[in-house]
């Protein structure tokens, strides 16, 4: 009898390349993981694993092992779902991975609606950006991910997951106080070409979508700063380090030395809930994909 929890490990291995990645993801010594690899080698009588320079490689037997193990996980996900749904209740626990303004500015208020509405589930939240979320969803290791793009740029789902949109969220230039368009109702992009940008850290997806946006309208950018919190971009604006966008969602208070001024071509991210399409009827799913819609509605009504 193959033991499951030794699968996972396995897939987890084959998934993200080396025992110490496998290890983070699960939660786990890399010792507990090179045990259970040798009790799984002595289950099935076969060589697994092999040395590669520092780190290991599946061998055939065990890449045949681990394409079998994804869809035995895949389902006892099945089946964990159809019990759930046979129940017809949302209880348990449920993993939810938010990027961090969702994090901030949505999740609180959708989590609340979840425990008043359904007080035997237990909602977890991890706050992580898109790129973590979407394989750590496809793995198992999250339920549900909250996740962005944008308006000209999409973010590519895998095969496997569905989703459902929770709001669009407006996205705004800020500006020091003293900055020529810091009073004005409206501004294009185009004539913020002489500034200096602070945006997010380089290869984030945020930090490429600004990019590609202010190359599409005519402008270079000057990157002088990143950071990866908007408080801290903020910050930079208000001490005169440069100009930055700044999304509706989550924003929280604007230092006084910073003006908020509405982009005329208006831009937006499209903020929405992903799941694995073998767990779409727990209703523990469909329980946190209402709430949080009904969440990003009341924003949207509330005018964030």
């Amino acid at each position: 009898m193959l033991n499951l929890d030794r699968l996972r490990i396995l897939h987890a291995i084959d998934a993200h390349g080396s025992v110490s990645a496998a290890a983070d993801i699960l939660h786990v010594t890399t010792s507990a993981i090179s045990q259970q690899m040798g009790k799984l080698e002595r289950e099935t009588g076969q060589q697994l694993l092999v040395k590669n320079g520092r780190g290991v490689r599946l061998t055939d037997a065990g890449r045949l092992l681990s394409g079998h193990a994804e869809r035995i996980l895949s389902m006892v996900e099945l089946a964990h779902a159809d019990l759930e749904a046979h129940r017809g209740a949302a209880v348990g626990t449920l993993t939810i991975g938010a990027f961090p303004t969702a994090a901030r500015g949505l999740l609180p208020r959708a989590l609340a609606t979840l425990r008043g509405d359904h007080p035997q589930l237990r909602p977890y939240l991890q706050e992580m950006e898109p790129g973590e979320a979407i394989p750590r969803v496809m793995r198992g290791d999250v339920d549900l991910a909250v996740v962005l793009d944008w308006y000209n740029k999409p973010l590519p789902l895998p095969d496997g997951l569905a989703k459902a949109p929770l709001l669009d969220d407006r996205v705004d230039v800020v500006v020091p106080v003293d900055h020529p368009v810091a009073g004005r109702a409206w501004v294009d992009l185009e004539e913020l070409a002489d500034d200096d940008w602070i945006a997010w850290p380089q290869g984030q997806f945020c930090c490429e979508w600004l990019l590609f946006t202010l190359r599409g309208k005519g402008v270079e950018p000057r990157v002088s700063h990143a950071a990866d919190e908007h408080p801290t971009q903020m910050a930079l604006v208000e001490a005169g380090l440069g100009v930055a966008v700044s999304p509706r969602l989550g924003r929280g208070p604007v230092p006084d030395g910073v003006r908020v001024v509405p982009v005329r071509d208006t831009m937006h991210r499209h903020v929405y809930a992903a799941w694995r399409t073998d767990a779409d009827r727990r209703p523990s799913i469909r329980a946190a994909v209402r709430a949080l819609g009904r969440a990003g509605q009341e924003l949207v009504a509330a005018g964030t």
